[in-house]
């Protein structure tokens, strides 16, 4: 089990991706193929999965369902790749995800919102604080997103307070914020790019200093996310532009067709390539036929994954 100090240092290199959590027809959590799932995105070279994040649906998850995806993914992964599962909502359902987390064996916890109610800087920071406090041991990325929007003086605060607290993901796109905070907290955290299709504002937040992103993609085109990723690193503006224009550009025509597309189109995806994780749960809706078919020819003119 990696310290937080450990694991900041994992999550600051390399493609970090979210995996798609199984159901079957009825919605129930799918464990074989979810492991399998694991199995098969283990080798391609992510430096950490987040599982029951965002695109694995964490909003739609039970407690039991969250517990035996936990519980898959670090069996599964062990000694492979290190696993950070989401925790979020209210506080104490918060720390009680996060305290199961850290139960299943999982290294890190990724906090995301707190949902629904708005709140003050000084009533997030104490949410935060009291999820970090709950489990000592793990290193938490606090995830920046809807209405949960943290400005530098609240990580001053926060990162005083929270030894373990290590890493700050950003899916807002507030520029001025976010270099703000990047010059503010300097080397105090981890810094990850997370804004929906991360791949769009990679090579803006490599300049911002925020080098590491996740990838949503790499569920159903993992050679091509590595290819991607490393082309950033790289500052390979021909392949990155290359693959912007030809797939991720008309993929976000898709995408930004209904609310919740985000998750729905990686779980079609992953279908299309042969990995099916079965239907998204409601609130979220599948991708229509005619939608399945455009991005079913994106996909297979990047050629065999």
């Amino acid at each position: 089990m990696p310290t937080p100090q450990e694991l900041k240092q994992i999550v600051s290199e390399g493609l970090l991706s979210f995996p798609v959590t199984d159901f079957d027809k009825q919605g129930s959590f799918r464990a074989d193929t979810y492991a399998e799932r694991l199995d098969w995105l283990a080798p391609y070279g992510a430096s950490a999965l987040f599982v029951a994040g965002g695109t694995g649906e964490f909003f739609s998850l039970t407690h039991d369902d969250y517990s035996n995806v936990v519980k898959t993914a670090v069996e599964v992964c062990r000694g492979k790749v290190p696993i950070l599962a989401g925790a979020g909502g209210p506080t104490r359902t918060a720390i009680a995800f996060a305290q199961e987390a850290e139960r299943q064996g999982a290294h890190g916890v990724l906090l995301m919102p707190h949902y629904l109610t708005e709140a003050s800087q000084e009533g997030i920071a104490r949410h935060a604080e009291e999820v970090c406090k709950s489990v000592p041991n793990l290193g938490v990325i606090i995830y920046n997103r809807a209405n949960s929007k943290l400005n530098a003086d609240t990580l001053e605060i926060l990162a005083d307070r929270c030894p373990n607290l290590i890493g700050f993901k950003d899916g807002v796109g507030e520029i001025e914020s976010m270099v703000t905070i990047r010059r503010r907290l300097g080397d105090r955290f981890s810094y990850l790019g997370g804004l929906p299709t991360a791949e769009v504002y990679a090579a803006a937040y490599k300049a911002l200093g925020v080098p590491v992103y996740s990838s949503a993609v790499f569920n159903f085109i993992p050679k091509t996310a590595m290819e991607f990723y490393r082309a950033i690193a790289a500052d390979d503006h021909a392949t990155v532009g290359k693959l912007i224009d030809e797939f991720f550009l008309p993929y976000l025509k898709i995408r930004n067709r209904r609310a919740g597309y985000a998750v729905s189109i990686v779980k079609a995806g992953a279908k299309l390539v042969g990995h099916d994780a079965g239907p998204v749960r409601a609130p979220l809706t599948d991708l229509h036929e005619d939608e399945l078919a455009q991005l079913d020819i994106l996909i297979k003119k990047l050629g065999a994954q």
